[in-house]
């Protein structure tokens, strides 16, 4: 799991992903139209994608992929970052962790 601190410090937005899951691709394709640019880990791709789908397990993402991460914390996968669009509390939390200005 320090791994994933480590990696979720990175950038204000990061997202663990796999290019086989249709919503991460659907999040990715989110954050990239908000004129976010975050860090994306394909664990399908990836060296240790194993353990680090396991440490995202044991922080409670579930399913593991996509892991949306805001300012160093977990917001959590497609579900819970289209309700906060939709409820339109993301752009402000986007603006907060410096990833959005406008």
């Amino acid at each position: 799991m320090e791994r994933v601190s480590r990696m979720v410090a990175e950038k204000p937005v990061v997202i663990f992903s796999k290019n086989s899951c249709c919503m991460s691709h659907t999040i990715k394709s989110l954050f990239c139209d908000l004129g976010v640019h975050p860090s994306v880990h394909e664990l399908d791709e990836m060296q240790r994608g194993r353990e680090i789908e396991a440490a995202l397990s044991r922080l409670g993402c579930n399913p593991t992929v996509p892991a949306v991460f805001i300012g160093g914390e977990l917001v959590g996968g497609e579900n819970e970052v289209m309700s906060l669009h939709l409820q339109r509390s993301l752009k402000p939390m986007l603006k907060r962790a410096g990833a959005l200005w406008v």
